[in-house]
């Protein structure tokens, strides 16, 4: 998964970013209703940097232990609908939904290129709200 890894490097375009949403792309997000109000809001999606959480995963031994392992791993979400890799509009929703995640910032273009690799088939925008997307489909 060369995407997971590259997402992970820190990039000086988002140097200064302190996590916070843009008005204009949560507002879009709470607007949707049709067809229309969805592609506005992925419209704008495509102009904001986003945040893919990063959660350790790996050996979780209750003892010290010199060659335990954890790895950070992209998290994805999975129900009777589909697998859906996790991302959101700001730190707020991030910690919301879980404040152990390390944010990686990151554009929706690289999102939807690691849904694939991820396992997943969904790319879901705050799960925790305040006003939850899925983009699905081409991505």
């Amino acid at each position: 998964m060369p995407e997971l890894r590259s997402l992970a490097q820190p990039s000086s375009r988002f140097a200064g970013d302190a996590g916070e949403p843009d008005p204009v792309t949560r507002a879009a997000l709470a607007r949707v209703t049709d067809e229309t109000s969805y592609t506005r809001a992925v419209v704008a999606l495509c102009t904001s940097r986003l945040l893919l959480p990063i959660v350790a995963s790996g050996d979780e031994t209750d003892h010290p232990d010199p060659d335990r392992h954890a790895e950070m791993a992209a998290v994805t979400l999975a129900d009777e609908s589909g697998t859906y890799l996790l991302a959101f509009t700001g730190y707020d929703s991030l910690k919301a939904w879980e404040p152990a995640a390390r944010p990686v910032p990151c554009l929706l273009d690289e999102l939807c290129a690691t849904v694939e690799p991820s396992g997943a088939t969904k790319l879901l925008i705050d799960v925790a709200g305040p006003a939850p997307l899925v983009i699905e489909g081409e991505t």
